[in-house]
């Protein structure tokens, strides 16, 4: 396995593990322009668990499949904490919604990245 900084077409780079022409093992890729961050594991191109920055500020740090958010994460957007599953990119299965702010929050079921109604939803006011 090798290693280095390269510089991509499109104005992105990535510095870290290479191996077989693509990202593996620990790196920082950053998108075209400085567009996003992902810094952490990768397999063979793929990210495998790490954070990932958006040019907002935004943040995911947790698992990875096939360049998507599977399994364990964390998103911080905005005034709202997501804490729980993510399936192929959307919020999975079981997970809690949290806003920073208020402390609304709701915490149970998702699917396709929806509340699907099988949960605890509390209220700024502390009300259900």
């Amino acid at each position: 396995m090798s290693g280095g900084r390269f510089e991509f077409d499109d104005g992105g780079a990535y510095c870290g593990g290479w191996e077989g022409g693509k990202a593996h093992g620990h790196g920082i890729c950053t998108g075209p322009k400085g567009q996003g961050e992902f810094s952490g594991s990768w397999n063979y191109g793929f990210e495998v668990v790490g954070v990932y920055t958006w040019p907002s500020g935004n943040t995911y740090e947790g698992f990875w499949s096939q360049g998507k958010r599977h399994g364990l994460g964390v998103e911080n957007k905005g005034q709202w904490v997501y804490k729980g599953e993510w399936t192929h990119g959307f919020k999975g299965r079981y997970g809690l919604r949290l806003s920073v702010g208020s402390g609304a929050k709701y915490e149970g079921t998702w699917n396709n990245g929806l509340q699907d109604g099988y949960g605890t939803e509390t209220y700024a006011d502390g009300g259900m």
